[in-house]
């Protein structure tokens, strides 16, 4: 019986290698066909000047698979950075998206009465974001889909480890940069009076979604960002203009961003109108869930679905 059933292992392992070997053959030969056809488009076609072959050329799209191995390969390089330097890239982060805040606050107070005050003002919104994706500084919801891949790619326990400490540190690193930026503007006087009492008011909106609709909110606004992060390396130029249109968006939908809320429910708090177990617990988590969802969730599983029997 024992003999019986070590033949038995021994066929379903070798099942097993047989059918990884197909699925390995398989995939090879659809590369070798996408290669062939790589090839065959970049042939210069005869009726064309050199000139025009040129702007044939520089207009042509990045394939699903070209920006999906870019983002995949940033995020290997995410995983295996010190943890220093996300901490201290995490923070600047915090304080640089924080910008929003400020930004947002100035032009309400300046459009105060006018018709089109909250589309105007929602621009401020996107300030941070320029700031801080540009700048190269790590954001936790970036992270919803840039460590996501290399995971998604090739599960290993020791990445899923690594993801989660990235996680950690950049989350508590962004909060932490947040909070200071409230405290600077709370208790140093870096800004007016007036615009201190305009940030307050654009926080108060902020905190009047909580709980489950903070949840549901976070999920667009985690999808747009990892949508977002998906578009730049085929941006060519328009980087700017990308970051700007779909931030803008989460911020004229009033859908909930968990970094850049967490400085006006931080703001809140200092001022007395907001206990930090509330703040946590109806705002800041319900809208973390929701942005892992939305990035995670939603827009990482689809974006590695639709190329994963290419690579």
């Amino acid at each position: 019986m024992a003999v019986d059933g070590d033949d038995k292992n021994r066929a379903d392992e070798q099942a097993e290698r047989e059918l990884a070997a197909a699925e390995l053959a398989e995939r090879k030969e659809r590369r070798q066909r996408r290669e062939e056809a790589e090839r065959e488009a970049e042939q210069p076609d005869a009726a064309l000047t050199h000139s025009e072959r040129e702007q044939v050329f520089a207009h042509r799209s990045s394939s699903a698979v070209a920006i999906y191995s870019v983002i995949r390969h940033e995020g290997e390089e995410e995983l295996s950075r010190p943890a220093t330097s996300l901490w201290w890239s995490g923070v600047a982060a915090g304080l640089g998206i924080s910008t929003s805040v400020l930004a947002e606050a100035m032009l309400h107070d300046q459009l105060r009465g006018s018709p089109y005050q909250h589309l105007i003002e929602n621009f401020g919104y996107t300030v941070e974001f320029c700031l801080v994706i540009l700048s190269r500084l790590k954001l936790f919801t970036e992270n919803t889909i840039t460590v996501v891949l290399p995971i998604l790619a090739r599960p290993r326990r020791w990445k899923f480890l690594q993801a989660a400490k990235l996680w950690g540190i950049v989350f508590t690193a962004n909060m932490a940069g947040t909070f200071l930026a409230a405290v600077l503007a709370i208790y140093t006087g870096t800004t007016t009076p007036a615009l201190t009492e305009s940030m307050l008011e654009i926080s108060r909106h902020f905190a009047e979604s909580s709980g489950v609709t903070a949840l549901l909110l976070g999920i667009p606004a985690g999808f747009i960002i990892a949508a977002l992060i998906w578009m730049l390396p085929s941006a060519k130029g328009t980087e700017l203009f990308v970051i700007i249109l779909f931030t803008y968006l989460i911020a004229a939908c009033d859908f909930t961003h968990v970094i850049a809320g967490s400085n006006g429910v931080f703001l809140l708090v200092l001022n007395g109108e907001m206990n930090i177990t509330t703040a946590i617990a109806d705002l800041i988590v319900p809208t973390l869930i929701g942005n892992i969802i939305g990035g995670t969730g939603l827009f990482a599983m689809l974006a590695y679905g639709q190329v994963h029997e290419e690579t």
